[in-house]
């Protein structure tokens, strides 16, 4: 596939087939990652991949909402930290969500299905804390990643180039 069909074909997908992924297809997937731009080579992110214990403590912080979390065979955690320097932290949260962003084609080009979600509860202190995120860093998505269940939805309706593109003189 190529990327923008990958682009063009990318859906968001929140039905998955339980079974896990091979390690290989996975690493390949994660992979991707490395090749989004960053400045001077600096690869601010860092991808953690949810286990069965970490699950379980999240499902078990989440609550009510932790069973969403069930849903895919494979969870993601993509996060940074900035920069000391203003200028910096701001390319380091573009880079890591170009990184995610990466992950997401990677995984469509796979014949993958894949979620970006930003739940809460990593957001709080005990759900940062069971999944290892440092008090300097900041969450940029979880990942849901696996096969999808059934046919893929159709895209979105979305706006005609001319409406965010312009052509300056």
């Amino acid at each position: 596939m190529d990327v923008l069909d990958a682009i063009h074909t990318r859906r968001t997908v929140k039905r998955f087939d339980p079974t896990p992924l091979p390690p290989e297809q996975l690493d390949r997937v994660l992979e991707a990652a490395r090749w989004a731009p960053n400045h001077r080579m600096t690869q601010p992110w860092r991808l953690r991949v949810v286990g069965p214990v970490t699950l379980g403590r999240l499902v078990s912080h989440a609550g009510e909402g932790g069973r969403k979390l069930l849903t895919a065979p494979h969870l993601v955690i993509a996060s940074y930290v900035p920069s000391p320097l203003p200028q910096h932290a701001e390319e380091d949260e573009h880079a890591t969500a170009a990184a995610a962003y990466a992950v997401l084609l990677a995984a469509t080009g796979e014949g993958l299905a894949s979620f970006w979600r930003t739940p809460k509860m990593l957001r709080d202190e005990e759900g940062r804390r069971i999944a290892g995120i440092g008090e300097d860093e900041h969450v940029i998505a979880l990942i849901y990643l696996g096969r999808p269940v059934g046919e893929l939805p159709e895209p979105p309706e979305r706006d005609a180039p001319e409406a965010f593109i312009e052509y300056l003189d």
